[in-house]
């Protein structure tokens, strides 16, 4: 199991440090992160957690996944890895050269 967890179904007001001291109880969180909004700072409703075990992410899917926080039930789950591009640009094309 990743490290890494996706965290989703976050209040609007859960900020990182709520984040990680609602899941320090399963284990040493390395990093808590609330994804926010590039132009308006708000949040966008989900964040990331890391563990420094795999242990304690397992458990932190096992008992967090479906509970409570900020009134809000929330989703926890391994976060999968966007493969990086790494190519530049938007891509499109189609145009003559």
């Amino acid at each position: 199991m990743s490290k890494k967890l996706f965290v989703g179904g976050l209040s609007w007001n859960t900020n990182d440090s709520e984040l990680q001291q609602a899941f320090e109880a399963c284990g040493a969180v390395a990093e808590a992160k609330v994804i926010t909004d590039r132009e308006t700072g708000r949040s966008r409703g989900f964040g990331f957690v890391t563990f420094d075990d795999d242990a304690s992410a397992a458990r932190a899917v096992e008992e967090l996944n479906g509970s409570t926080l900020d009134g809000r039930t929330i989703r926890v789950d391994a976060a999968n890895d966007r493969p990086r591009n790494d190519r530049g640009g938007s891509g499109g094309g189609g145009g003559r050269w």
